[in-house]
Formats: C-alpha cells, sequence, structure tokens
C-alpha cells in the first residue's frame, strides 16, 4: 500500500483582521461580506458600540472566524494641522483608569462570546503608548495570545489603508493591484494584514467611504488568484499554533 500523502504547511501564513468590528451594523456588514465571499480571517471586535452584539451574534455563527479585542480607549481626528481627540473613554495617562476600563471591555467581550479574544489590539494603535503598552503586554501574556506589533513571529502590515496619516487620500493603496503586490511581497511566517472594511453611512468617521472600497477589493477575484497562485495559507489568529505565554516578547517600539 502506497503512503498515504502528507499536507506540507505553508512556509506563508496570512491572517487578514477587520478591525472596528461590532461599531456599527454597516461595519458589522462589510466585514462578514469579506469574511464569507472574500479573504477576511479574522476580526477584531470593539465590546461597548450598539454594534457590539449583533457582530458577536454572527461571529458565533461561523466559528472558523477568528475574534480578538480591539481596546478603545479613544480616538483622535487629523484637523486644521493638528490632532484632536473626539471622545476619550479614560485619562490615558492613569495606569489604573486604564486597566480598569482594558478590563472593563474585556469582561464585556466574554460576556458577548463566552470566551476569550483569540488576540489583542488597539483603536488607533494606542497601544504603542505606555502605560497601556504594559498593561496589554501582560494581559496578551497571561492569555497567551499575540499582541498586534509586538508579539514575536507574527509581523504587522498596514499598508492597505486608504489614507496618510494626516487624512489625505491614497486610493491607490486600496486597489486590487496594490493588494496584489503586498501578498506577492510576504515574507516566510505569519503576517498579519490589517484592514477596515464596512459600509460606514450610518458611521461619523474620517476613514467613511474607503471602507466600501476595501469589501470590493477584499473581495475581488484577483486577490484570491494571488494567494492561491503564491500558496499562502490563509488563517486567523485562532487556528495560529504556539505558546504566546513563552513566545511572545515585547520590546519597545
Amino acid at each position: 500500500m502506497s503512503a498515504l500523502p502528507q499536507t506540507v504547511p505553508s512556509e506563508v501564513v496570512l491572517v487578514v483582521n477587520g478591525d472596528d468590528f461590532g461599531r456599527s451594523p454597516g461595519i458589522n456588514r462589510g466585514i462578514l461580506e469579506c469574511f464569507d465571499h472574500g479573504i477576511l480571517t479574522s476580526a477584531s471586535l470593539m465590546t461597548l458600540w450598539p454594534g457590539s452584539a449583533e457582530a458577536a451574534a454572527a461571529a458565533l455563527e461561523r466559528p472558523a472566524l477568528g475574534v480578538g479585542l480591539h481596546v478603545d480607549l479613544g480616538e483622535w481626528a487629523y484637523s486644521e494641522g493638528a490632532w484632536r481627540c473626539t471622545y476619550l473613554r479614560t485619562p490615558l495617562d492613569d495606569p489604573h483608569a486604564v486597566r480598569a476600563e482594558i478590563d472593563r471591555q474585556l469582561r464585556a467581550f466574554r460576556r458577548l462570546l463566552d470566551r476569550d479574544p483569540s488576540h489583542i489590539d488597539s483603536h488607533q494603535h494606542v497601544h504603542r503608548e505606555e502605560p497601556t503598552r504594559s498593561i496589554l503586554a501582560g494581559l496578551a501574556t497571561s492569555l497567551g495570545i499575540p499582541l498586534r506589533h509586538y508579539t514575536v513571529g507574527v509581523r504587522y502590515r498596514g499598508d492597505f489603508f486608504g489614507q496618510m496619516t494626516t487624512g489625505e487620500r491614497r486610493p491607490d493603496a486600496l486597489s486590487a493591484a496594490a493588494l496584489v503586490d503586498i501578498i506577492e511581497s510576504l515574507p516566510t511566517g505569519t503576517t498579519e494584514l490589517c484592514c477596515h472594511p464596512g459600509y460606514a453611512d450610518d458611521l461619523v468617521t474620517t476613514y467613511q467611504r474607503e471602507r466600501a472600497v476595501e469589501i470590493e477589493t477584499l473581495c475581488d477575484p484577483r486577490v484570491r488568484a494571488a494567494i492561491d497562485g503564491s500558496g499562502i495559507e490563509l488563517r486567523s489568529f485562532t487556528a495560529l499554533s504556539g505558546d504566546y505565554r513563552s513566545s511572545a516578547r515585547y520590546p519597545p517600539s
């Protein structure tokens, strides 16, 4: 009897993660469309918005969709040459207040999904600054899950984004050709590709019409063909193997 063929794991693994899951029904629809019909494998849940319960219910119907915690401590918009705060949930320089707010959002996540998150990141990357960075690093290590930017073995790609830092539009960055270029440049190992798909007509945000363009691109057959042709394995953070309790290290940015 001939030996059964063995499955050889891909040397390149891609996690396509949609941020802002739960922020609004329109964002939810966009993320779910990209999971059902596109290349999205994972989402980061905002637990305190009106669409959070709806997002969690939809995720429970899709066991293959990895869901992490999108810690939401505030938001800033660039206007007239300066960053202006549009809302703030807690003082970011008070470690006790930050920890309490993160604990509140983690409890909400567990209530909504009856499990721990598959990964942790934060809205507008506020965890790249202290004291939030150290607090979330400790939480991620205790849960044994990745923390965006800081977990060894998981690279981050944020260049699939339709605006410059100061808000100027970059429509070419959201084209199928641009995403194929990103896919074809992926190195060996695991990479997280961040995205923000959604229908944002029900949301006040500076990143609005770009979200619908992202849906179209993430569901474009040319993008799927590029992944299949490159032998890249699409996975969620839930499906990643490894003990992040022992392998995660959080160097300074």
